[in-house]
C-alpha cells in the first residue's frame, strides 16, 4: 500500500481540494482560520512551535482522525467543529479551548487535557462517543455547556478547586458516574496521616460519595444537576480535609508540649548539681534533656505531606 506524502502547508498557498496529509511548515506558528475547511484530510502533523489553530481552521474536515499538535496552546471556536473522523488528539501544551471547538466529534472517546486551563461552553459538544477525559492540576473553570450531549462520558479526572464546575457543565451526560481528583495519591497520603481513624474515615467516605451520588442520583431529563452535584462534593471535600488538617496539627502541637515536658521532668529528677543549686539543675536539664533529638527524630513521621489543598491557599 503506498502511503500518500504529506502535504507541506506554509500558509501562502491554496491546499489542494485533494489533500489527506498535511505537515505545518515550521516557520508558521499558527494555522490560519478556515484554512483547512471542508477538506478530506485524514492526518495533520504540527511542529511544537505552532501555537494557535484559528476559527473553523478545520470545521467539516469529516475524514480527520488523527491531529497531533505538540505545542498547541488555543484552539479557538469551532476550529475542529464536526471533524467526526476524529479518534485522537495529542496536544500535551493545550491551555484554553474555545467555543465548539471540537464539536461533532463523534469518533473522539478519550482526551488527555492535562495543560488545560478554560473550557468554554459547548467545547465538546454532542462528542457522543467520549468516555473518559483526564484533565491535570492547571484546570480553572469548566463553562455551561461544555460537555453538552456526551451521553457516552462515563469518568472525568479534575483538580480540587472550588467555583471550577460552571452550572450546567455536563447536560444531557446521562452516564457520567465517576469523578477521579488530579490529587488524588497525595490526598490519600494526607489522609493515611491523619492521627484519629475517625477523621480517616469520614474522609474516605466524603471522597467516595461522589461516585455514590452520580450514578443515583436525581432524575432530570437533561441531568443539570450533575455539574451542582461535583461542585458541592468538591467543596466538601476541600472543608473536611482543611478542617482535619487543623485539628491534625493541633493535636501534634499538645503531643509535643506534653512530650517535652515528660523528658524534661525525667531529666530533671536524674541531675544533681552540687549545693542543692534548682535553678542550675534545670539550666543543666534544659540543655540535656534529649526534647531536640526526639522531636527532630519523631515528628516527621507525624507531619503531613506538604500539599496545599483548595481554599488553603
Amino acid at each position: 500500500m503506498v502511503v500518500e506524502e504529506y502535504h507541506v502547508f506554509t500558509g501562502r498557498e491554496a491546499v489542494p481540494p485533494d489533500v489527506t496529509r498535511v505537515r505545518i511548515h515550521e516557520s508558521l506558528t499558527v494555522i490560519p482560520a478556515r484554512a483547512f475547511e471542508g477538506r478530506p484530510i485524514i492526518e495533520l502533523d504540527c511542529h511544537d512551535k505552532v501555537e494557535k489553530v484559528e476559527e473553523y481552521a478545520f470545521r467539516h474536515c469529516r475524514s480527520l482522525r488523527l491531529a497531533i499538535m505538540p505545542g498547541v496552546r488555543v484552539v479557538e471556536r469551532g476550529a475542529f467543529d464536526q471533524c467526526e473522523a476524529l479518534a485522537a488528539v495529542e496536544c500535551g501544551k493545550l491551555e484554553i479551548i474555545r467555543d465548539s471547538a471540537f464539536a461533532w466529534c463523534r469518533s473522539l472517546t478519550s482526551i488527555n487535557l492535562l495543560s488545560v486551563k478554560i473550557v468554554e461552553g459547548s467545547a465538546f459538544f454532542y462528542c457522543d462517543a467520549l468516555t473518559n477525559v483526564e484533565f491535570g492540576k492547571e484546570l480553572e473553570t469548566i463553562r455551561s455547556r461544555s460537555f453538552f450531549g456526551c451521553t457516552s462520558l462515563e469518568r472525568i479526572t479534575i483538580p480540587l478547586k472550588d467555583g471550577m464546575i460552571s452550572d450546567n457543565a455536563f447536560p444531557w451526560c446521562k452516564n457520567l458516574k465517576h469523578v477521579d481528583l488530579v490529587e488524588g495519591a497525595i490526598l490519600h497520603e494526607t489522609i493515611a496521616a491523619l492521627l484519629l481513624e475517625e477523621w480517616r474515615n469520614d474522609m474516605y467516605r466524603e471522597i467516595d460519595a461522589i461516585n455514590q451520588i452520580l450514578p443515583n442520583g436525581k432524575p432530570n431529563e437533561n441531568l443539570r444537576w450533575k455539574a451542582e452535584a461535583i461542585r458541592t462534593w468538591i467543596t466538601n471535600v476541600i472543608r473536611n480535609i482543611i478542617d482535619y488538617r487543623v485539628e491534625h496539627y493541633t493535636f501534634l502541637k499538645e503531643a509535643t508540649i506534653t512530650l517535652e515536658l515528660a523528658l524534661w521532668k525525667k531529666r530533671l529528677s536524674e541531675i544533681n548539681v552540687p549545693g542543692g543549686d534548682e535553678e542550675g539543675r534545670r539550666a543543666k536539664c534544659r540543655v540535656k534533656c534529649g526534647a531536640d533529638i526526639v522531636m527532630k527524630n519523631v515528628l516527621p513521621f507525624l507531619e503531613l505531606p506538604p500539599y496545599t489543598f483548595g481554599r488553603e491557599d
